[in-house]
């Protein structure tokens, strides 16, 4: 993998996984980022751009559905889609959950990642009941990598049952890896694992040179969660 523009290689990162302070919120720069396994997470009033090793992941076919999940996703209690409300999921992302005060989605970076959606980089799961937005996932695709940045609920279960949809719809494009950054107790029960820095770059590098695509619609057949076992 080439060396990115605008950072030091992640093999500089800290032992918490910090690599560089400052630079700018751009498109440029985001995508120069993601595309050398980079995110940013601005702490404490600055801009800040993390590496983590070890990288957390969920595998497609590591994926757990617990029972109680599943029938919530059979019971078309919610109506699932795609890219139909990016910039409200992103402010729910910031606000939901009393994240208001300790929240890294200022108005610098939802207008960096809302630029992003409208270049079709950055997409969004939203999860409704009826007209309301209850749920929803967003992050980033390119190549055959996706790295889901955040998800949010108002009801119970909305968030997983976004999660669920974005997991099963990457896998039926042909994504090849779903980074999801940093490994939670709530992940780890969903089945989400972490491999060294070194594997993730080598996988993304490999991810970068496939053709897969994001897609305008939900790549799920109608009878999908109810022929699971």
């Amino acid at each position: 993998m080439r060396a990115p523009k605008y950072f030091p290689p992640c093999e500089f990162a800290d032992e918490d996984g910090l690599l560089a302070v400052g630079g700018k919120l751009s498109t440029v720069w985001l995508l120069d980022a993601y595309t050398h396994g980079i995110f940013p997470w601005p702490m404490f009033g600055m801009l800040t751009w993390w590496a983590p090793d070890p990288r957390a992941v969920l595998e497609f076919d590591g994926f757990h559905i617990a029972r109680r999940l599943l029938r919530t996703l059979r019971s078309g209690k919610f109506r699932v889609t795609i890219d139909q409300d990016f910039e409200q999921v992103m402010r729910a992302c910031g606000t939901a959950q009393d994240r208001h005060d300790g929240t890294w989605i200022t108005p610098e970076m939802l207008a960096a990642y809302a630029e992003l959606h409208r270049q079709g980089v950055a997409h969004s799961v939203e999860v409704w009941q009826e007209s309301i937005l209850v749920g929803g996932v967003y992050g980033v695709a390119f190549g055959a990598a996706f790295s889901a940045e955040s998800m949010f609920y108002h009801v119970t279960d909305a968030s997983k049952v976004g999660l669920a949809h974005l997991v099963v719809h990457l896998n039926n494009r042909d994504f090849e890896l779903l980074d999801i950054q940093q490994l939670t107790p709530h992940s780890r029960r969903m089945g989400a694992t972490e491999i060294p820095r070194r594997q993730f770059l080598a996988r993304l590098e490999r991810a970068l040179r496939s053709d897969a695509s994001f897609g305008s619609e939900l790549e799920i057949p109608a009878n999908h969660w109810q022929m699971m076992r």
